[in-house]
């Protein structure tokens, strides 16, 4: 289980245009360089899109696909490192500890997981969880949850 919730920010995206309005916004806080965010909703919410509106917005050059048949993508961006995971098909918590992950989630980066609840409790608490609900058309309602001191510095 995640620790308590340090502190909450709800928003409407009407569009995508404020998705990446929001990534943005997320990627101009020093605080994200070494972060842990979690990306939470149901296919089709808009995960991979919005952290491809924020490694763009990070600097990444290049295409930014979807790791979800390679799991993990890595990121050499101006300000450091960065991994996108997407654990969409482990059945197992095991296997997050059989692919070696425990070094770079221990290091210094940026780290984007999508579908982290198939990571069990494995995972380190997240300093942030993006919590993506679609809603009519292109509209989303999301919940950012800080659950570290770190997670409040990047909803400031």
């Amino acid at each position: 289980m995640h620790p308590a919730i340090l502190e909450t920010r709800h928003q409407t995206w009407p569009d995508e245009a404020a998705c990446a309005a929001c990534a943005q916004s997320l990627a101009s806080k020093p605080a994200l360089r070494d972060a842990f965010v979690e990306l939470l909703g149901p296919l089709g919410a808009g995960k991979t899109t919005f952290v491809r509106h924020l490694l763009r917005a990070l600097g990444a050059a290049g295409r930014i696909k979807s790791p979800s048949y390679a799991v993990v993508e890595p990121y050499a961006l101006p300000a450091g490192p960065a991994w996108h995971f997407d654990f969409y098909r482990f059945g197992d918590e095991r296997e997050w500890e059989d692919a070696g992950f425990r070094e770079i989630f221990a290091g210094a980066g940026l780290k984007l997981v999508e579908w982290a609840q198939n990571a069990g409790e494995t995972l380190p608490v997240p300093d942030l969880r993006v919590e993506l609900s679609p809603q009519d058309g292109d509209q989303r309602a999301v919940t950012l949850h800080a659950y570290t001191l770190r997670g409040q510095e990047l909803l400031r």
